[in-house]
């Protein structure tokens, strides 16, 4: 595997990580969609995993179900396409309305390292394992993890 994939695949694994422990710490995580709750699920992830879009939800009523959970901060994690990016404005300056502290730091890393080529969430863990495959690499702990979890 080259430096320079190795690199971004275990920058990639770290965000996940970080991911994993902020919602450990009960941190809910929006997300669009039911598969990219799912993938979260696959990744790792145990706690609350908000949809977005969902039974037809209209931004209100998701940032009515965000408040109802009586957090301080939620992590916002939409897809990296046109319609993610808007969503996460959107949904970024109703939350701010209400004081809820709006953590999109994972967003902005991710989407830096694969959003030119991973247009969703629910792609992340095929994403992961392509790389994992084109650099011919199986030693990765979340590699290895992510395998068990998914098969």
């Amino acid at each position: 595997m080259s430096t320079h994939l190795k690199d971004k695949v275990e920058k990639i694994e770290q965000i996940i990580l970080r991911l994993v422990e902020e919602s450990a710490k009960g941190k809910p995580i929006i997300v669009e969609g039911r598969k990219d709750a799912e993938t979260l699920t696959d990744l790792g992830v145990t706690g609350t995993v908000l949809t977005l879009k969902t039974g037809g939800k209209s931004f209100l009523q998701a940032t009515t179900e965000i408040e109802d959970l009586g957090v301080g901060e939620v992590i916002l994690l939409l897809d990296f396409d046109r319609r993610g990016k808007e969503g996460t404005k959107r949904l970024h300056g109703d939350l701010d309305r209400t004081k809820i502290k709006v953590n999109d730091r994972f967003w902005k890393e991710m989407y830096a390292l694969v959003g030119h080529e991973v247009q969703s969430i629910e792609s992340l863990t095929n994403y992961l394992n392509a790389l994992h495959e084109k650099g011919n690499c199986r030693d990765s702990e979340m590699h290895n993890w992510m395998k068990r979890t998914t098969t």
